[in-house]
């Protein structure tokens, strides 16, 4: 799968979820679901999942985790009668019960650019890896190109659609990005169901038109063969000036005898 496809499909995840009538949004640690997360993303630093010690740490010195928003989504029906038969899972079965997540940051180098704006054309180099620590695709690696969209135009996660507020162009953040604004509970190619993401990314440049791709060089090109030597073979052809210029030439010789064909069935070689 290539993950930027992805990102550009993906803008649509959060509504099912917004609705909460389709699929269980039980809260959890990885959505950060928790009234206490809640409050202390009013106030500061909060507390994040914790993940593989394979995705690299943040710098030394970087600030704490905090919060961009958090949302809570309520059903829109209630239950008005289970049977005992039915069990009382109902609610997460159908997906009718509240959930709370976070967008959540770390800013791991403050950039010296002018300020991120809305509804610019953001250029950004990323990486990203799930919380066991998989990484699944990076603009870093050979052959790929930063990814550029239109901030707030719905063309990718919601958690990318909104989380690059605050930073300023050269600067690099840690998103930690619930799956209800990313690929949902049914997840996509190598996203699995409700995965978080765990984004790095670098906010390169933003402008008030679509840039331009960048430039890719031209596709490899052997080295041209060296010309054929001239051979010192006689003319066949006399020169000019007749036959009386031309060096005497020795008399050709029979015709060699045609040697039998190999036993091991190898071609002969070339004369």
């Amino acid at each position: 799968m290539k993950f930027t496809l992805a990102l550009l499909l993906a803008s649509a995840s959060l509504v099912p979820n917004m609705a909460g009538a389709q699929t269980p949004a039980r809260p959890h640690t990885a959505s950060h679901a928790t009234q206490a997360s809640h409050a202390a993303a009013m106030h500061g630093c909060v507390k994040i999942p914790e993940i593989s010690s394979k995705i690299p740490a943040v710098p030394p010195g970087a600030p704490c985790a905090k919060s961009l928003y958090t949302l809570t989504t309520e059903p829109s029906v209630k239950v008005d009668y289970v049977s005992p038969e039915e069990g009382l899972s109902l609610k997460e079965t159908l997906g009718i019960e509240p959930s709370t997540f976070s967008l959540d940051y770390i800013d791991t180098k403050p950039g010296a650019g002018e300020l991120a704006m809305p509804h610019k054309w953001y250029t950004i180099q990323y990486t990203l890896y799930l919380a066991d620590g998989n990484k699944i695709e990076s603009s870093l690696d050979p052959g790929k190109d930063p990814f550029t969209f239109e901030e707030g135009m719905h063309q990718v996660i919601a958690g990318w659609d909104t989380g690059f507020a605050g930073m300023r162009v050269g600067g690099k953040r840690r998103l930690f990005i619930p799956y209800q604004l990313a690929y949902g509970p049914q997840g996509r190619g190598a996203i699995p169901p409700k995965a978080e993401l765990i984004f790095d990314v670098e906010l390169v440049a933003q402008s008030s038109e679509k840039p331009a791709p960048p430039p890719h060089e031209a596709p490899f090109q052997p080295a041209p063969k060296p010309a054929t030597p001239p051979t010192n073979k006689p003319m066949t052809t006399p020169p000019a000036g007749g036959a009386a210029s031309r060096p005497a030439e020795k008399p050709a010789s029979p015709p060699a005898p045609a040697s039998p064909a190999p036993s091991s069935g190898a071609s002969p070689k070339p004369q």
